[in-house]
């Protein structure tokens, strides 16, 4: 792994931090760009109160010097401009009156974990009876951080040509139709315009009537957002270890988002229900239907741009399952731990449906994973060492002929 990201922070804490190592210098930052790309991440219809007055206050400590990286580990920090009001619940130092902190709204301990959550096992894995220890933390909250330090990889990215987009394909049980056309590299601002991320205008309409009628009925919903990058080389990843395969690494970064539940490259459930004839993208030579850089091209997008654990240089196709939010204003059953007792979960704010905003957090961490995928090829300690090696392994790929 050449690029290395950390983030820590809770919640309701004072702040999110992050540290991304791992990037050549020279290259350019636009604070603008990340105040924009965070900005997305609160987009969607279907969002809870807390998306319209929670601020992003990003502060970036390290790494960067007069707008470019300068080698070293970029150091950053979300300040929570609610912080001020949960000083006492969630302090690092004890409270000065524990049991009239407890009295509290804010700082009563909450025993009573949500089903589909992380608060049942992770009280359970650390030995705590309060869920506040764990909610905190495994809120997705902390993804603001991967978006911000995505952006820097983004930036990366688009200095090699690659674009990353994406859109939401399904909520609930509306999906887009079949024909619906994918969006382009240029297409983000307008899959952006839509309130639930869509370019289906039909299925946006029916989304976000779907939202609505869950609203009403205290529910949640859940969906499945497409990740698509435009530009990629062949030969990235490798075939040789399981661990080092990309579509080992994307698919691990893509469920490391809360609240995911599967992902799909390519058509890959699909072609577990086709023969192997009707499963693979065959290879034409250039000027094809489907031209790619390089003397190669494929028929098809079947296996979403990867084959062997490497991109085929083909746009790389990703879909990610999200299940409903467990936050639910009509709570589910559970038991109070502090007394054993059958009881009703516990309620946090939460949004009716998170997938338009996740498909940006899908963004940000497929992201993260092709720049190291990237810089795992070019090496190369600055930008333009980056640019010369790149510029050199594409030179092999479209000068070769009968081999590799």
């Amino acid at each position: 792994m050449v690029l290395r990201y950390l983030t820590a922070g809770e919640s309701h804490g004072p702040a999110l931090v992050g540290i991304l190592e791992g990037l050549p210098s020279e290259l350019p930052v636009d604070r603008a760009e990340i105040d924009r790309q965070m900005a997305r991440r609160r987009l969607g219809h279907g969002r809870s109160p807390r998306m319209v007055f929670e601020a992003d206050r990003l502060e970036i400590l390290a790494g960067v010097r007069h707008g470019r990286t300068i080698g070293s580990p970029i150091a950053l920090v979300i300040h929570n401009t609610e912080w001020p009001k949960w000083t006492e619940v969630m302090g690092v130092d004890p409270p000065a009156d524990p049991e009239g902190l407890a009295r509290t709204g804010r700082g009563a301990p909450l025993t009573r974990p949500r089903p589909g959550h992380a608060d049942l096992a992770g009280m359970q894995k650390f030995g705590l009876d309060d869920a506040r220890n764990i909610l905190e933390r495994a809120s997705a909250r902390e993804t603001a951080t991967r978006v911000a330090l995505a952006t820097f990889a983004r930036t990366l990215l688009a200095e090699a040509g690659v674009v990353v987009v994406s859109h939401v394909v399904r909520i609930g049980e509306v999906a887009v139709a079949e024909e619906a056309p994918e969006p382009g590299p240029g297409d983000q601002d307008a899959v952006d315009a839509d309130p639930v991320r869509c370019l289906d205008p039909t299925a946006s309409a029916r989304m976000r009537d779907r939202i609505d009628r869950a609203k009403n009925e205290r529910d949640t919903l859940g969906g499945v957002v497409e990740v698509l990058t435009y530009g990629l080389p062949a030969g990235l990843g490798t075939h040789v270890h399981w661990d080092r395969r990309l579509d080992t690494r994307l698919a691990a970064a893509l469920m490391g988002v809360q609240a995911f539940k599967g992902v799909e490259i390519g058509e890959g459930f699909r072609t577990a229900e086709v023969p192997g004839s009707k499963a693979h993208d065959e290879i034409l030579p250039r000027g094809g239907t489907r031209a790619a850089p390089g003397p190669y091209a494929r028929a098809t997008g079947r296996s979403g741009g990867l084959e062997g654990g490497m991109t085929t240089g083909e746009p790389l196709r990703l879909r990610a399952a999200m299940k409903p939010l467990s936050s639910l204003a009509r709570p589910l059953a559970t038991v109070d731990v502090r007394t054993g007792e059958p009881a009703e979960a516990i309620q946090q704010r939460s949004d009716v449906c998170a997938v338009p905003r996740a498909g940006v957090v899908c963004e940000a961490v497929v992201a993260l994973t092709l720049a190291d995928a990237l810089l795992e090829k070019t090496g190369g300690d600055t930008l333009p060492e980056v640019r010369r090696n790149l510029a050199a392994y594409q030179q092999t790929l479209s000068g070769c002929g009968g081999r590799l």
